[in-house]
């Protein structure tokens, strides 16, 4: 029997272009690492809500310069990048769409087909006849594909997936999971390698120190206070 191939678990939503920009780039690690990609379609909203966060766009100063530092990204990276139609916008049934029981090469060709939609080809994916043409160009029968994703069994399947995730420990997208082990964002793919060719610079001794945490503090409580006051 031939032994396994180590899988490397996707938490995507198309609203992120560092998940694009990751997208493109894990086929490269896959293949050099002799690994499978499951891509797992979540809802980045549901992921803020649960962890208490706020998203990059609905931080001016920070959704200025995460386009920014992806545009240099994908400049590097030789990957086309265009401003999307709208952001942040409702990424639903791209996402329903993905999370259909497809065979791997045609969730791999859809999900490649919808972010190029967003980040390069400046489409709406939230229109369901766009998405019928993306799944027809890919050669999937669009109208059924878009029908199959607005049934109820497939809402539901997203919002499982995505309480999965945050099961799991996944807080932001991209995130990529390997075993019990997250990376977190494109940046993190320098320790994704080095963690799949069983070098990872991680002591477990010194996460030992590290895993409970430092008791909580109140020094923040008090400076917002003050702040307040």
């Amino acid at each position: 029997m031939e032994p396994t191939q180590t899988a490397i678990r996707f938490y995507f939503d198309y609203v992120s272009p560092n998940a694009y920009l990751a997208w493109t780039q894990l086929p490269r690690i896959a293949e050099t690492y002799g690994c499978t990609i499951e891509p797992v379609p979540v809802l980045f909203a549901g992921l803020l809500e649960a962890h208490e966060q706020i998203g990059p766009a609905e931080v001016p100063a920070k959704i200025r310069w995460m386009f920014r530092n992806v545009l240099r990204k994908a400049a590097l990276l030789g990957v086309e990048m265009n401003p999307p139609v709208f952001h942040p916008f409702n990424p639903l049934l791209g996402l329903r769409a993905s999370s259909l029981p497809l065979e791997i090469a045609e969730r791999e060709a859809l999900v490649s087909a919808l972010f190029r939609a967003v980040w390069a080809r400046g489409l709406h994916i939230s229109d369901p006849a766009v998405v019928e043409r993306l799944a027809d160009e890919v050669g999937l029968r669009g109208p059924l594909l878009v029908a199959e994703a607005q049934s109820p069994e497939c809402k539901a399947l997203l919002h499982a997936q995505t309480r999965d995730a945050i099961r799991r420990g996944v807080f932001g997208v991209p995130t990529m999971e390997v075993g019990n082990e997250l990376f977190w964002g494109y940046d993190d793919f320098p320790y994704l390698e080095l963690f799949l060719a069983k070098r990872d610079p991680l002591d477990p001794a010194q996460w030992q120190k590290w895993s409970a945490g430092p008791p909580p503090s109140a020094v923040r409580d008090r400076s917002r206070r003050g702040s307040e006051s």
